[in-house]
C-alpha cells in the first residue's frame, strides 16, 4: 500500500490556527473523534446531496429531486451509523434533516449551473511563500464546484450552510478561497474567481451568494501562513485557545482538561532590544 504523501489542506491549517491544541490531538496523536456535531453532519449531507445533483448536469443527466434527496439521506444516516450526533438543547434528529432537505431544495430552484469544469475533485498542488519559493509540502484542495463563465473565467463556488449570513469582510480575508484560487492557478494556470453560496437556516432558508478574488500577493501570503505553522508543528508548539465556538462541539474536552505542555522542547532566549533607552523583547 502506498503512503499518502504528507500535504495540507485549508481544514488542517484552519483547524491548527483555530486551536494549536486540537489539531495536535487529531492529526498528531490521531486521537478519533467520539462524536460529530450537528451542524457538521448537516453541512456534509448538503454537499453530497448538491454534488449529486452537480455530477447529474455535468454529465448531461436531467437531475430527479428524489434522488438527491436520496443522497441527503444516505450520508446522514451513514455517518451517525459510525459517529455520536451532539445536537444542541433546541435541536433534534427530524427537524434537523426536515431543514437540511429544504435548504437542498432551496438551491434546487435556482438556475442549475452551466459549463461544468470540476466537480468535488481532489488536487495535489504546490505552494509558494511571497519570495516565490515553493515548500516542501503541497496543498490537498477539494472545490464544491468550477465553472467556467460566459467570458470564460473560471468560477469556483464554495457551499455553505450557516446558521448567519455571512459578511463581506469574511469573503475577503477567507482563507479557504485562497487556498481555492491557488489550486486552480498552479492546475490550469489561469486566475479563477470564487463565489460563496450561503444556504442560511433561517425559519424560512435563504440563500446568500458573495463573490471574491485573489491576487498574487494573496497567494503568497497564504504560502508565508502555510511555512510558519509548519514551522510551529515541526517545533511542538501546541497550546488550547479556550472559546465557546471552539470548546462546545469539540470531542477533545477531556484530553484538553489533562494536557501539560512538554517542557523538555528547547525554546530560544531573546535579546533585550534597546529602543530610545528603554527595554523591550
Amino acid at each position: 500500500m502506498n503512503t499518502p504523501r504528507p500535504h495540507w489542506s485549508y481544514s488542517s491549517i484552519s483547524q491548527y490556527l483555530r486551536c494549536p491544541l486540537q489539531y495536535y490531538f487529531e492529526r498528531v496523536l490521531k486521537l478519533p473523534r467520539t462524536s460529530i456535531g450537528s451542524g457538521l453532519i448537516l453541512g456534509s449531507a448538503t454537499h453530497n446531496a448538491l454534488a449529486a445533483y452537480h455530477i447529474s448536469l455535468m454529465n448531461g443527466d436531467v437531475p430527479k429531486t428524489d434522488d438527491i434527496r436520496e443522497a441527503f439521506l444516505d450520508t446522514w444516516t451513514s455517518k451517525e451509523s459510525r459517529e455520536t450526533i451532539d445536537y444542541k438543547a433546541s435541536e433534534n434528529r427530524d427537524d434537523l434533516i426536515a431543514q437540511g432537505i429544504a435548504l437542498v431544495e432551496l438551491y434546487l430552484q435556482e438556475p442549475p449551473p452551466t459549463q461544468i469544469v470540476m466537480v468535488e475533485q481532489k488536487v495535489l498542488v504546490p505552494i509558494r511563500n511571497s519570495d516565490g519559493h515553493y515548500l516542501e509540502t503541497p496543498l490537498v484542495a477539494v472545490s464544491d464546484l468550477i465553472t467556467r463563465e460566459n467570458d470564460g473565467v473560471l468560477r469556483i463556488q464554495e457551499l455553505k450552510t450557516s446558521g448567519r449570513a455571512y459578511g463581506e469582510f469574511e469573503v475577503e480575508r477567507s482563507l479557504q478561497a485562497t487556498c481555492y484560487v491557488n489550486a486552480a492557478w498552479e492546475t490550469f494556470g489561469e486566475w479563477a474567481s470564487v463565489e460563496f453560496t450561503v444556504l442560511v437556516k433561517t425559519k424560512t432558508p435563504k440563500l446568500q451568494r458573495l463573490r471574491t478574488a485573489r491576487n498574487e500577493d494573496d497567494l503568497g501570503r497564504l504560502g508565508d501562513v502555510v511555512e510558519n505553522v509548519e514551522q510551529a508543528v515541526h517545533a511542538g508548539i501546541f497550546y488550547p485557545v479556550e472559546s465557546p465556538m471552539n470548546c462546545s462541539t469539540c470531542s477533545f474536552r477531556k484530553q484538553c482538561r489533562e494536557w501539560k505542555p512538554d517542557r523538555e522542547i528547547e525554546t530560544p532566549e531573546y535579546e533585550l532590544v534597546q529602543l530610545n533607552g528603554v527595554g523591550a523583547c
